[in-house]
């Protein structure tokens, strides 16, 4: 078990990386608010010893992944809808990044989470795949596919670059 130093030091580096993954799976505050206890407390109570801080930020966002899709397949949630399923957008946020967000998030779960772990926190293809268990030449198609994807919805070649 880790001491709770260590834990909020996590949950201070990590917290929001956590969150932002939830958030791209379950769309959802409530469920990403009992996401992020879950992963932290498995956090807490894990023996894993860690190489390094990319091989901890990487343990987090593939428990924290692993729970989400735990979640969504849940008898419960197939047989429920959330009231808050609209995503809240920061009324501060330009037209265009609004709009980008928009269409990231009306793709389509694999697409997103590879969208997200590649753009916005920089994995590559091969990290990618080892943190969600998926051959990389997998990862490399679905970065293509969701390009295409965004670059349908959003009109032309300026944006999904």
């Amino acid at each position: 078990m880790r001491d709770e130093a260590e834990v909020s030091g996590a949950i201070e580096r990590y917290g929001d990386t956590v969150k932002r993954v939830c958030m791209i799976h379950l769309k959802n505050h409530a469920d990403t608010e009992d996401i992020f206890q879950t992963v932290f407390l498995k956090y807490a109570m894990s023996h894993v010893v860690f190489e390094n801080e990319e091989h901890r930020k990487a343990w987090l966002i593939k428990v924290t992944h692993n729970a989400c899709k735990d979640m969504v397949k849940s008898f419960f949630r197939s047989r429920t809808r959330s009231l808050d399923e609209a995503e809240e957008i920061p009324a501060d946020m330009p037209e265009d990044n609004r709009e980008v967000l928009e269409a990231v998030l009306s793709l389509p779960g694999k697409y997103r989470e590879v969208v997200y772990l590649h753009y916005y926190e920089g994995y590559t293809a091969p990290e990618i795949g080892r943190i969600l268990d998926k051959n990389v030449n997998t990862v490399y198609t679905l970065i293509t596919r969701s390009k295409d994807k965004l670059r349908e919805k959003l009109g032309g070649d300026g944006y999904a670059g």
